[in-house]
């Protein structure tokens, strides 16, 4: 998506895909996604969700789509599965024709869309009547541990830092409510928001800050920003958060998603 850096995907395997696997199955069994025909997978990434789906036998075709070519050649070359198939296009003007879909799923990709609404029409347009809509979105501010390890500590250093968490913590489709409001104004029927927590588990700071310093996502976008000696205090107020007193080692910490499911009329 335009608002998100997205330049490799091997960089966003270690940033988030492998938190997204983690997700993936508790999305589709949230949308109750269990057979169908065709689903599509919108702003797909490395397209985690999408192989998740094609695990079903029940699926005939999953395809997913994304802004990225990177992030698409990097789902292609790891896929085998004839049923699945990736393509580089706008989650705001879907390639498809109306009604070509069973149900249209998005995982942690349509708060980085330019046109959030836009984006749920669209969604909607190319799911047949009957079929679902469902989403998922980090909480940003209320359920990201490690995100708000980050970002807090950036608020607390630098006016930047500042900026930086307000417009990380304020993304469309990521406070309570926003989700359900975004689907009912679409047109969805019979709209149910919840939410699903995940753990993300680290070997040590190393792990946990690596992806940090990498190419994807609002955090490396903000660090990546900074001169040399406001980065070496940032990584070591995070690292002191990290650590909280004790061995470097492993950390485990809550994400939590709101998801959203929906039916076409």
């Amino acid at each position: 998506m335009p608002s998100f850096l997205a330049k490799d995907g091997d960089a966003y395997e270690l940033q988030m895909g492998r938190w997204s696997r983690r997700l993936a199955p508790l999305l589709i069994d949230f949308a109750g996604v269990d057979r169908a025909k065709r689903v599509l997978d919108v702003g797909c990434g490395t397209g985690n969700l999408a192989v998740c789906l094609a695990g079903d036998p029940a699926i005939g075709r999953v395809i997913g789509l994304d802004l990225a070519p990177a992030y698409i050649e990097h789902a292609r070359r790891g896929n085998s599965d004839p049923r699945l198939t990736f393509e580089v296009g706008d989650a705001c003007a879907l390639p498809f024709a109306d009604a070509s879909f069973d149900h249209s799923l998005s995982m942690l990709a349509l708060q980085f869309a330019p046109d959030t609404d836009l984006a749920i029409r669209e969604m909607k347009r190319v799911t047949r009547p009957g079929g679902t809509v469902a989403a998922a979105t980090w909480d940003t501010r209320g359920g990201f541990v490690a995100f708000r390890m980050v970002f807090d500590a950036a608020a607390m250093l630098d006016p930047r830092g500042h900026a930086a968490r307000a417009r990380a913590y304020t993304r469309p489709l990521s406070r309570p409510g926003d989700l359900a409001r975004a689907w009912r104004a679409a047109g969805l029927d019979g709209v149910v928001q919840d939410m699903r927590t995940i753990r993300m588990d680290y070997a040590s700071f190393a792990d946990f800050w690596t992806p940090a310093e990498g190419s994807e996502g609002p955090i490396a976008e903000f660090v990546g920003s900074l001169e040399s000696t406001a980065k070496a205090k940032l990584r070591g107020a995070v690292q002191s958060a990290y650590l909280d007193g004790e061995v470097d080692g492993p950390r485990s910490y809550a994400a939590t998603a709101w998801v959203v499911r929906g039916t076409v009329p």
